[in-house]
């Protein structure tokens, strides 16, 4: 998985993400949205075939992108390790 930087100001972002799809930007849009300084966020698979999805976020105020999307990315992580942790869980009983 390879990310591009598009876009970058103080307070906009536009990255491309080689190789992922609906579910990785899904869930980093859900989690972006989240944030009470992200002021829009949103993703587009420009065309079916060449799925390089790129993700858009715009800042309030002062507030960074980049580390926006740091914690985005992070939370998934941690919802990932959790499910995968229940999931065990289940499996076992």
């Amino acid at each position: 998985m390879k990310v591009k930087v598009l876009k970058k100001t103080g307070n906009e972002l536009k990255i491309e993400i080689e190789g992922s799809g609906h579910g990785l930007c899904n869930l980093l849009q859900k989690n972006l949205l989240e944030d009470k300084n992200v002021d829009m966020a949103g993703y587009d698979v420009p065309h079916p075939l060449a799925s390089n999805p790129v993700i858009y976020v715009r800042m309030k105020g002062n507030a960074k992108p980049e580390e926006a999307l740091r914690k985005a990315a992070e939370k998934a992580r941690e919802a990932n390790d959790a499910f995968s942790k229940e999931l065990d869980r289940a499996l076992k009983a």
